[in-house]
């Protein structure tokens, strides 16, 4: 937990599932390979005191991209293994929040049953009320992480002799946050 000095209301603010996005992006041959993840859940939870944290988790067989070849092979061994492993998860141990809006969010996550540090870093906006009378806030966070530390090491080599698959995977998160009614 950390402290925030940016003008956000205390309380639980949960993720709209139809205005946010969770996914991920990887070099691949010569351009760039993405993919998302629905449904999703995350929460950003932020005391009386200033204090934050966040959390999310979704599920291996909720990985989208274009091919469903492709959403089979990212369920397979070869990749998340989502029968054994069917679950990502997400923890901050530390959440900052500049005045200026820029956001660090330090943190766990596990993938594949390992669970490793990430750092996030992005933005937040201010809380305002949307037209049905509920506040928001948006949040966007972006990190990179090394997919063959989570055990995720497929590749193919090009003729070339280079691998077609980068191991930097970087995740992202645009997240229009709700907060819980009291």
């Amino acid at each position: 937990m950390s402290t925030i000095t940016q003008n956000i209301p205390a309380g639980t603010w949960s993720a709209d599932a139809v205005h946010s996005q969770v996914g991920f992006e990887v070099a691949y041959m010569v351009g760039t390979f993405r993919g998302t993840f629905s449904p999703f859940e995350a929460t950003l939870d932020v005391a009386a005191d200033g204090t934050a944290s966040l959390r999310g988790s979704t599920r291996v067989e909720g990985v989208k991209v274009q091919d469903e070849s492709l959403t089979a092979h990212l369920q397979s061994p070869d990749f998340f293994d989502a029968e054994r492993a069917p679950e990502l998860t997400f923890a901050s141990k530390r959440v900052e929040i500049a005045e200026d809006g820029r956001v660090t969010v330090d943190g766990e996550i596990s993938i594949k049953g390992e669970t490793r540090p990430v750092e996030l870093a992005g933005t937040i906006g201010d809380a305002g009320t949307d037209p049905w009378g509920n506040e928001r806030v948006g949040l966007t966070l972006s990190g990179t992480l090394d997919r063959t530390a989570f055990g995720l090491d497929w590749n193919n080599p090009l003729p070339s002799g280079e691998p077609a698959l980068a191991n930097d995977v970087t995740l992202t998160a645009e997240l229009s946050l709700v907060q819980a009614q009291a």
